[in-house]
């Protein structure tokens, strides 16, 4: 359930994404955001606690780093979380679902060039599975029951999607869907689809360790940096305090 305070500091008469724009705009005059950083963390949505994946990708012997790409609204707070998950070695922003013509984010903030801001995940297959990468994806990353949004962020590009890189992903996917429909621990039915694995197109250098870059960022500071909180308290195992910085996109 979303904070009504936090509903109250967010709901404008313009859309969500152009007022992100505007303060990604003002980062040199972010002393001005002492405010914001009075909210508590209880601002953000709460984790449901979900069970592991009943079916996993089998490693392959000898792998020594696997891919997996993910949608769950703004690349933000998506990157900024794999990147505190051990076993991931680099989480890039970017585009996925769509054409290189239109691979940039003023291009997809109309919501009609078929793209969705997604992360494309780099990892370790013997430190941590593609099963426990969806299973913080579903739990931590973001709401996978709403459909063309995510919080305050809406249109297609905020969609909660995933990018199975090959028959065995998709199965697990689709697989661990079904699973968590049939808990009935999601108050709706999940929302989050599979798509064809198209090409990845990595975003601007300035949104790249966006959180790690500007902590004090208003968007980030309401919508992210709580979810590194729960990513800590709620995966112990998995997290790791320093972040895995982007080392190409």
């Amino acid at each position: 359930m979303r904070s009504p305070r936090r509903d109250a500091i967010l709901v404008s008469s313009a859309p969500i994404d152009v007022r992100r724009r505007v303060l990604l705009a003002a980062l040199p005059c972010l002393g001005a955001v002492a405010a914001w950083r009075a909210l508590p963390a209880s601002a953000a949505e709460l984790v449901t606690v979900i069970p592991s994946p009943s079916d996993d990708v089998v490693a392959t012997s000898g792998a020594k780093e696997a891919v997996a790409v993910i949608a769950g609204g703004c690349f933000w707070g998506v990157q900024a979380v794999y990147q505190h998950v051990k076993g991931v070695r680099n989480a890039v922003s970017g585009y996925a679902g769509g054409d290189a013509k239109t691979a940039n984010y003023d291009a997809i903030g109309s919501g009609r060039t078929g793209h969705a801001e997604a992360v494309k995940i780099s990892y370790d297959p013997s430190q941590v599975s593609y099963g426990t990468l969806l299973q913080i994806f579903f739990s931590v990353v973001h709401n996978p029951t709403e459909l063309n949004r995510q919080g305050p962020d809406t249109g297609t590009q905020y969609r909660s999607t995933i990018f199975p890189v090959d028959a065995e992903q998709r199965r697990v996917a689709e697989r661990y869907i079904a699973q968590l429909d049939q808990t009935k621990l999601f108050r709706q039915k999940i929302a989050t689809t599979i798509e064809p694995d198209k090409v990845f197109y990595p975003a601007d250098d300035y949104h790249q360790d966006f959180l790690v870059r500007h902590p004090n960022h208003p968007y980030i500071v309401i919508n992210d940096q709580p979810k590194i909180e729960q990513l800590k308290k709620v995966f112990p195992a998995q997290y790791q305090d320093k972040p895995v910085l982007v080392r190409s996109a």
